[in-house]
C-alpha cells in the first residue's frame, strides 16, 4: 500500500473533471473553499466543459486527468463531479506516473472506478470523499471539516453511525478489521470480469448509492456474491442510499433488500453512516486499514496520506 502525503499550504491542486459536467458555481465553490485552506489551485483545461454526457470527450478528460497525475508540482487531484464516464478512459489513465509520484486523489459516486483501479494497479490509499456538488456546503459543513481533516491530516478519521439515516437499521453485531475497500454499489458490479474488480478477501466493504431502485440493488448485491465479493469479507460498512425508492407500494424498501442480503453474511455489518450522497458525508481513506465496531457505532479508519 501506497500513501500520498497529506496537504500543506501552499502547495498546488489540480481540479479534474474525469465524468460528468460541473456547473461553473460549483466549481468556484471548490476553488473558494480549497483556497481557504492555504492551497493552490489550477483548474484542468477540460474542467468546465461540457460533451454529450460528460465534461468533454474522453481524450479531453483523460488528458486533463494525466497532466495532473504527470505533473511533478502537483500535490492533490481533486474530481470535481461524478456523474458517469470514468469507466471509458480507466485503462489509459497513467498507472506509470502515480506510482512514480503518488497524490492525494479525493471523489466518490462514479470515481470509484478510479480509486478501484489505482488500488489494484498501484496499490494506491485514496480518498472517498466529496465532490464540487458538495463543497458548496460551505467551509463550515461536516462535509468541508471531514475532507480538509482527510486530506490534510495523518490522523484516522472516525465516522460515527447516524440513529438518522435510514441505513441504520441494518446491523450485525461485532468487531472487525482489514483494509477498507469499496465506494459506489453500482460502480463495483460493472468492475465485476474487469481487471479492476476488487480482492475482498480480508477487507471491510464499503457500499453506497443513489438513485437506484431497491430491485435494482438487490441485483447488484446478488451480481457481487456470485461473484465471490463476499467471501473472507471481514465486515461490510454501509453508508447512505439516497433516494434509492420505488413507486409501487407494494414493493419493499430497499433498507429491507440490504438487510435481507447483507445480514446473513455472517460478518458484522454497521449501516447508518454518513458517507455517501446524503445531505453531509465524512470523507474516509480507502485501501487503510480500519475498524468496525458495531456496539460502539463507529467505523475507524487509518490515514490515507501519510
Amino acid at each position: 500500500m501506497i500513501r500520498a502525503g497529506r496537504l500543506k499550504a501552499g502547495d498546488l491542486v489540480a481540479l479534474v473533471s474525469p465524468s460528468g459536467a460541473s456547473e461553473a458555481g460549483r466549481v468556484a465553490s471548490t476553488v473558494s473553499a480549497l483556497e481557504g485552506w492555504g492551497l493552490r489551485v489550477r483548474l484542468g483545461e477540460h474542467a468546465g466543459g461540457r460533451h454529450l454526457f460528460f465534461a468533454g470527450t474522453d481524450e479531453e478528460r483523460l488528458g486533463d486527468l494525466n497532466t495532473a497525475l504527470r505533473d511533478p508540482e502537483v500535490r492533490g487531484v481533486f474530481c470535481l463531479r461524478g456523474g458517469y464516464g470514468m469507466q471509458r478512459i480507466v485503462d489509459r489513465v497513467d498507472f506509470g506516473a502515480v506510482r512514480d509520484d503518488p497524490k492525494v486523489v479525493i471523489g466518490f459516486s462514479d470515481i470509484t472506478a478510479l480509486h478501484v483501479a489505482l488500488w489494484r494497479e498501484v496499490g494506491l490509499a485514496t480518498v472517498h470523499g466529496p465532490t464540487a456538488g458538495q463543497f458548496e456546503r460551505g467551509p463550515a459543513s461536516l462535509t468541508v471539516r471531514a475532507a480538509r481533516h482527510a486530506v490534510t491530516s495523518g490522523e484516522p478519521v472516525t465516522v460515527v453511525a447516524d440513529g438518522g439515516e435510514p441505513t441504520s437499521g441494518v446491523r450485525v453485531e461485532g468487531v472487525a478489521e482489514g483494509d477498507l475497500l469499496g465506494g459506489n454499489l453500482a460502480m463495483l458490479a460493472t468492475t465485476v470480469g474487469t481487471r479492476h474488480a476488487l480482492e475482498t478477501d480480508g477487507a471491510i466493504l464499503l457500499l453506497e448509492d443513489v438513485d437506484e431502485e431497491p430491485y435494482r440493488v438487490d441485483r447488484m448485491l446478488v451480481h457481487l456474491r456470485r461473484a465471490g465479493w463476499f467471501d473472507g469479507l471481514r465486515g461490510v460498512a454501509l453508508g447512505q442510499f439516497t433516494n434509492c425508492v420505488d413507486r409501487n407500494p407494494n414493493y419493499p424498501p430497499v433498507v429491507e433488500v440490504l438487510r435481507e442480503q447483507l445480514t446473513t453474511l455472517g460478518v458484522p455489518v454497521l449501516g447508518g453512516l454518513p458517507i455517501g450522497h446524503g445531505d453531509e458525508q465524512v470523507a474516509v481513506g480507502l485501501g487503510v486499514r480500519a475498524r468496525l465496531d458495531t456496539e460502539a457505532g463507529t467505523l475507524v479508519v487509518d490515514p490515507a496520506v501519510k
